[in-house]
């Protein structure tokens, strides 16, 4: 018996699955969380590289948007419900003119939001339902009526082609005229059993990073054994992790849909110029937040893994020249957001490190954002990338102007950080909330670099970062180093 005149997809999995079992909120969290990342991993060895706005699959998805590498946001065409019909109008310091009241305003086959109606029980449920040429799969988190949370999933095509009917039923209800739009769309993407090694594949992540979980959770006081905890040391349980991990979520799930209406309304083509900067300005605002939320959550995942497993998996050689080019323009802007100037110095050309692709641009925009907040107006900042023997050397100086002279001068008192538990740092003077400098060196050392601060005389804090150079096959087999 369904609880509404429609079933919710974790009812429909479930009548499929009959191992799915309640679980503790946390535990099914995690579960949701891993659960996602695998299915990011999985949809970028999957999906083409492909120039030009190709479509190459469709996600359903509520509350917010979920993938947010700029592959998939690129490839993936994006649905997503939500409970709350969102006010645009709340957003616009100004009269919205009627050519894109709310009413047509989520129609756009690209990137649209759709509302659920107040009594359906599907307002309490997270879900993802993927259609590619590849694979299809469907996930759920559901919060029930105990407090109890359920995480289920599946790559069988009829039990996601049973999940895309119940929310077509509720498109119809909802927005008739979007449907058929919709449903064409789903129907590009037949049903097809997917392929056993993309199974393995999304399996294998799974248990590599619930195991991470398990083996914290041994480390508790009173929980697993003596001698397995002498031969293999555990992470610190650390209490600040969740807490951390909780308010990163919350916060990056509105801005998330936030910037996806701004960029619905971006999409018009009759808005006014001031209007367009205004929108713009959210957009940019709402994208710096939320990767500086995925990068607290990054932090706070990583205090949780065992030293021997601390996700310093996925490095591959990469150009550095190509996230330098996307990321010097929104260093620059932030630097001049704070009366800061910037220089760049760069080598005629770059050579490849080995890093991860998707965490390096984070990284390095996050330290350099968190170096620009701690500096007084009309300072300047020196980045110098240079070779270092089979390492690249990425410098971080500051130089302090000094204004009756105009010349650069000895810095003043460093300003005061305060400990926020045990990844935050809290700045009094400007506001600045933070990771501090450990949590920061363990997620460069995620991604297979080392971040080194010293204190100078006349040169204040300085940040050197070393990322490792790709070493050529012909090097392997001689033994030399780069």
């Amino acid at each position: 018996m369904y609880q509404w005149i429609l079933p919710s997809l974790c009812e429909i999995l479930a009548q499929n699955q009959s191992s799915v079992a309640e679980s503790s909120p946390a535990k099914a969290e995690r579960q949701w969380r891993v659960s996602l990342a695998a299915t990011e991993h999985l949809l970028l060895n999957t999906l083409a590289t492909v120039s030009g706005d190709t479509t190459q699959g469709l996600v359903l998805a509520a509350p917010a948007p979920l993938f947010s590498h700029p592959k998939l946001t690129q490839s993936l065409q994006t649905v997503t419900f939500t409970g709350k019909r969102f006010n645009p109008l709340a957003l616009m310091p100004f009269q919205m003119p009627d050519a894109i009241a709310p009413e047509d305003y989520e129609v756009a086959p690209h990137e649209s939001v759709l509302p659920l109606l107040p009594a359906d029980p599907l307002g309490a449920e997270q879900f993802c339902l993927v259609f590619t040429d590849k694979f299809t799969l469907v996930l759920v988190l559901a919060t029930h009526n105990n407090g109890k949370k359920t995480f289920s999933f599946s790559f069988e095509p009829e039990v996601v082609q049973q999940a895309w009917r119940s929310l077509g039923a509720r498109v119809m209800l909802t927005n008739s005229e979007f449907f058929s739009q919709l449903d064409e769309l789903v129907q590009q993407y037949s049903p097809v059993e997917p392929d056993y090694r993309m199974v393995v594949q999304f399996s294998q992540l799974l248990l590599q990073e619930l195991t991470q979980t398990e083996e914290t959770r041994d480390c508790l006081p009173g929980n697993g054994n003596k001698e397995d905890k002498e031969n293999n040391p555990c992470p610190m349980p650390n209490p600040d992790v969740e807490l951390l991990q909780a308010f990163a979520h919350e916060v990056r799930t509105p801005l998330t849909t936030i910037r996806t209406m701004t960029r619905l309304l971006l999409k018009r083509r009759d808005l006014a110029p001031s209007v367009i900067n205004r929108l713009e300005i959210i957009d940019r605002e709402c994208s710096e937040q939320i990767d500086r939320m995925e990068l607290l959550f990054k932090a706070a995942e990583l205090e949780t893994s065992a030293p021997v497993k601390s996700s310093k998996t996925q490095l591959t050689p990469m150009s550095l020249d190509r996230v330098l080019q996307q990321s010097i323009p929104r260093w620059e802007q932030a630097a001049q957001r704070r009366n800061l100037t910037l220089n760049v110095v760069l080598p005629q050309q770059l050579p490849t490190v080995v890093s991860n692709p998707s965490m390096l641009d984070r990284v390095l925009t996050g330290l350099i954002e968190n170096f620009t907040r701690s500096l007084p107006s009309g300072s300047h900042i020196q980045v110098q990338v240079i070779p270092a023997g089979d390492q690249l050397k990425l410098q971080l100086s500051p130089q302090f102007l000094c204004k009756d002279t105009n010349k650069f001068a000895t810095p003043a008192t460093p300003p005061i950080r305060k400990a926020l538990g045990q990844l935050l740092m809290f700045q009094p003077e400007t506001g600045t909330i933070s990771l501090n400098m450990a949590a920061t060196k363990h997620l460069f050392q995620a991604i297979g670099g080392k971040l080194i601060v010293r204190q100078r005389p006349h040169y204040g804090e300085v940040l050197t970062i070393f990322l490792p150079l790709e070493v050529s096959s012909n090097q392997q087999k001689l033994g030399i180093k780069s």
